[in-house]
């Protein structure tokens, strides 16, 4: 395919191409952590399963880091590519690689550090803290992997090659699953098993995919590059920074949120973490369209084609809603089965109507969660990065805040409840500012009609 087919082919067939395979990259991710979180569940029981669950809001900040720094560098990338600057393109990518390497392992040896005190501090159950704080420091020792691995699937998606991390992931899950299954049932090694086979498999699928991505780029010769530039830095830092802020803001917000699941015991702690791995499936298919479009946005805005912006945020839309419909259509026939496959027949009561009482509202609610994110990867792709921000905190205090309130009047499906709340106020701020955006920036009607 023409590489420079978001710039050149019409917006949904375009999306649709680019964004399958980020899609079903991510479902296979989510896949391996179902698997995982089951073998846990099976083999080690419901308290190891709530230990991992535990660790989810805490292992997420750094996640989100990895993902917000490397879309930010993905749309600066774009841009380059979009205006056929190859040559800074490159120079931009080998900042990226170097800077990510030297901020994962300094958030890996701090997250070693504090790892317990946060499981403190979010009162994680007595009966589940040693195992929460083994699966942390064993995560950690591997953070570098995951940060290298994500930069690497972004420089893949902003050259609109986003067919490479699909590959790698599947690799990635299925090595993960082998491994898993191993450690955990045959040699024993409880929930710490479940932690060395997802660092394994991170490393080697980081690995394998930089040799690719390296492969790739020599394709654009366009002689000696630079290794590192401040300037390429200080730029990627100006998108990047808010799209860390607002993904770790994200984050820290889950964990705030997380306390007061743990609050409630292990048993809730347990179903809510099976209602959040299921409900995750439904989450990449609303992810993946904002990701997309920041992409396809960031291309067309370097391409100066204003004009196709709009249009591919109705195509990201129209994509979302497809999505939200088959996610639950799916949940109305497997949720009940997929939840025992987690908790086995010895799962207790509490956690199974935990589980169902999240997922029944999680189905109906979550396309809104993939409007606001295909809002966001608009403003992205063009750099319009402070209302994004404040808009960002201002979801995530809604959400923290209606959590602590209700909870205690209405028990802990004021969680979930909460989600939307923070969404709708959030994606109403980025819309108005994106129109006003557009408003600015767009040609007047007859030069688009003279273009054609």
């Amino acid at each position: 395919m023409n590489r420079d087919y978001l710039i050149q082919s019409k917006p949904l067939p375009a999306l649709t191409i680019f964004v399958i395979p980020i899609i079903l990259g991510n479902l296979f991710q989510q896949f391996y952590n179902l698997v995982d979180s089951a073998i846990v569940g099976q083999y080690v029981g419901e308290n190891a399963l709530a230990a991992v669950g535990a660790c989810l809001a805490f292992t997420n900040v750094f996640i989100f880091i990895a993902n917000g720094g490397g879309i930010g560098a993905s749309v600066i990338v774009g841009k380059y590519f979009g205006a056929k600057e190859y040559k800074n393109m490159k120079t931009t990518i080998f900042t990226a690689f170097i800077t990510f390497a030297v901020f994962s392992t300094l958030l890996g040896v701090l997250g070693l550090i504090c790892g317990k005190w946060v499981m403190l501090l979010l009162r994680t159950p007595k009966e589940i803290l040693d195992m929460a704080t083994l699966y942390l420091n064993i995560y950690f020792m591997g953070l570098p992997f995951l940060f290298l691995y994500n930069i690497t699937a972004s420089m893949f998606n902003a050259l609109g090659k986003s067919k490479f991390p699909l590959l790698f992931l599947i690799i990635s899950s299925l090595l993960n699953i082998g491994l898993d299954y191993m450690f955990v049932k045959y040699f024993g090694w409880g929930i710490g098993g479940a932690a060395w086979a997802t660092l394994i498999a991170q490393g080697f699928s980081f690995l394998l995919s930089f040799f690719v991505f390296m492969r790739e780029l020599r394709k654009f010769s366009i002689g000696k590059t630079a290794l590192f530039s401040r300037e390429e830095l200080f730029r990627m830092t100006k998108i990047a920074l808010p799209s860390i802020l607002q993904q770790s803001t994200i984050s820290i917000g889950l964990m705030l949120v997380q306390s007061v699941v743990n609050s409630f015991g292990a048993p809730t702690l347990a179903g809510y973490s099976v209602g959040l791995r299921i409900e995750a499936i439904g989450s990449v298919a609303m992810v993946a369209p904002g990701t997309a479009i920041s992409t396809f946005t960031a291309q067309n805005y370097g391409a100066k084609k204003i004009d196709r912006i709009p249009k591919g945020f109705i195509s990201g839309n129209i994509i979302v809603g497809i999505a939200a419909v088959l996610f639950f259509t799916f949940l109305q026939f497997f949720r009940d089965k997929i939840i025992t496959f987690f908790l086995a027949e010895n799962g207790s009561e509490t956690a199974y109507e935990t589980a169902k009482a999240y997922l029944n509202y999680m189905s109906i609610v979550l396309c809104i969660l993939g409007f606001k994110l295909n809002i966001d990867g608009v403003l992205r792709g063009v750099g319009s990065m402070k209302v994004f921000t404040i808009a960002s905190f201002v979801n995530i205090i809604l959400r923290v805040t209606f959590s602590n309130v209700f909870a205690p009047i209405i028990g802990v499906q004021a969680v979930w409840i909460s989600n939307p709340v923070g969404w709708i106020v959030s994606f109403i701020m980025c819309y108005v500012t994106y129109r006003i955006w557009m408003k600015k920036h767009s040609r007047p009607l007859i030069d688009i009609v003279n273009d054609k």
